[in-house]
C-alpha cells in the first residue's frame, strides 16, 4: 500500500538546519514552561486524599462531575466502578487539615447533590513520602526505558552514534510533550507518565524502520554519498511513515473527542505525539547520523545536501573488462 503514487526525491538532509531550528525552538520554549509554570502534579505525586462514596439514588458521571465542579473542586480527579453506583474521588489534600477539608468537600458536596444523599464507604489518605516514592519511581521508569533504546539501537545496527540519534529524538519528544502539558496546567499523573512512555516506543519504531532502511542501503552503495543514501532512504519509507501515523492519530484523536476526562489527557497527548513522533524520526534521528557521519569522515558527503537523486539500480561493469567466462560443462552443454 502506498500513499504516493510517485516516488517522493525531497532532500531532508539540505532541509536539516531548518529542522533543527525548530525543534531547537520547541524543546526551549518546553524547558521555560516547565522552569516558570512547572507541572501540575496530581496526588500521587504530591499526596491527597482519596474517598469512595455511593449515593442512594442512581447517578452519572457527569452528574457527580457537575456537583463537585459546582462546590469549586473542579480539578478533583473522578472514577465510577464498573457495574454499581460507586464512585471513586481524588481531591488534593495538605498537612494535617486534610481530615477537616476532606469533610468539608463531603458536606459540601452532600449539599450540592440535594436529595440524593450519598454513604461514605471508605477514605484513604496519600502522604507526601509516598508522593515522593511514586515520583521517583516514574522518574526512574522513564530513564531506564530510554536508556533501554539506546542500548537496543546501539546493539541493533552496531553503532552507538546510531543509537544516540535515536536518545535524541526521544527526549526531543518527550521534552516538548511535558511542555505541552505544563502549558495547558494538565493534571500530571501516572496515566500521563504512560502516555510519555508510549510515545517514546512509538517514536523509536518509526526510527528504527528508517535505520533499518539506511542500513541496507548503506551496504549495497558504499560509495554514493551519504546524503543521497539517507535521503533515499527517508523518502522510500515515507508512505509507510504517513500511513502509520495517520492510523495511530485517527484513533487517539477519536479517544480525545468522545473518550471522557479519564484519558482526555493521554489521548491529547498521544493526538499531538503521534506528528510529533513521526517529525523527530525524520527530521531529527537521520540528519544527526549524517552529521556526525561527515563530521567524523566516515562517508562522502558531496552532493547530498543538493538535489536528491536516484541511486543506481546495480553497480556498472567496468569498461573494457571483459564478460565473466560460463563454466567448462555449461560451454559444452551449450555446443552440443
Amino acid at each position: 500500500m502506498e500513499f504516493f503514487h510517485q516516488k517522493t526525491h525531497i532532500d531532508f538532509i539540505g532541509m536539516r538546519y531548518r529542522c533543527f531550528a525548530f525543534s531547537g525552538v520547541l524543546v526551549l520554549a518546553s524547558i521555560a514552561c516547565l522552569a516558570v509554570r512547572g507541572l501540575n502534579y496530581g496526588i500521587e505525586f504530591t499526596g491527597g486524599s482519596v474517598v469512595q462514596i455511593t449515593p442512594e439514588k442512581p447517578a452519572t458521571l457527569e452528574d457527580m462531575r457537575k456537583a463537585i465542579g459546582r462546590i469549586g473542586h473542579g480539578e478533583a480527579g473522578l472514577q465510577q466502578f464498573t457495574g454499581s453506583n460507586t464512585f471513586s474521588i481524588r481531591l488534593k489534600t495538605e498537612g494535617e487539615g486534610s481530615a477537616q477539608a476532606m469533610d468539608k468537600f463531603l458536606a459540601d458536596l452532600q449539599e450540592a447533590l440535594a436529595d440524593n444523599k450519598f454513604r461514605v464507604e471508605s477514605k484513604d489518605y496519600v502522604g507526601p513520602m509516598v508522593g515522593k516514592h511514586l515520583f521517583r519511581q516514574a522518574i526512574f521508569a522513564v530513564i531506564f526505558s530510554l536508556l533501554g533504546i539506546v542500548v537496543y539501537v546501539a546493539f541493533r545496527f552496531s553503532n552507538l552514534v546510531w543509537g544516540l540519534g535515536g536518545i535524541l529524538s526521544l527526549s526531543h519528544d518527550v521534552i516538548v510533550l511535558m511542555g505541552l502539558y505544563s502549558f495547558l496546567r494538565s493534571e500530571f499523573n501516572l496515566v500521563l507518565v504512560a502516555a510519555l512512555l508510549t510515545l517514546a516506543g512509538y517514536s523509536i519504531n518509526d526510527t528504527i524502520v528508517i535505520f533499518d532502511r539506511m542500513r541496507e542501503k548503506m551496504r549495497l552503495f558504499r560509495k554514493e554519498p551519504i546524503g543521497n543514501v539517507i535521503n533515499q532512504s527517508i523518502n522510500e519509507t515515507l508512505s509507510r511513515t504517513i500511513i502509520t501515523v495517520l492510523t495511530v492519530f485517527i484513533a487517539v484523536f477519536v479517544l480525545y473527542l468522545i473518550g471522557g476526562p479519564v484519558i482526555h489527557d493521554f489521548a491529547m497527548g498521544m493526538t499531538f505525539g503521534a506528528v510529533l513522533g513521526t517529525f523527530s524520526s525524520i527530521a531529527i534521528a537521520a540528519p544527526v547520523v549524517y552529521q556526525f557521519e561527515v563530521g567524523h569522515g566516515g562517508r562522502a558527503a558531496e552532493g547530498s545536501a543538493a538535489t536528491p537523486t536516484s541511486l543506481p539500480a546495480a553497480p556498472a561493469q567496468p569498461q573494457g573488462e571483459k564478460p565473466a567466462q560460463l563454466p567448462r560443462h555449461e560451454r559444452r552443454r551449450r555446443k552440443g
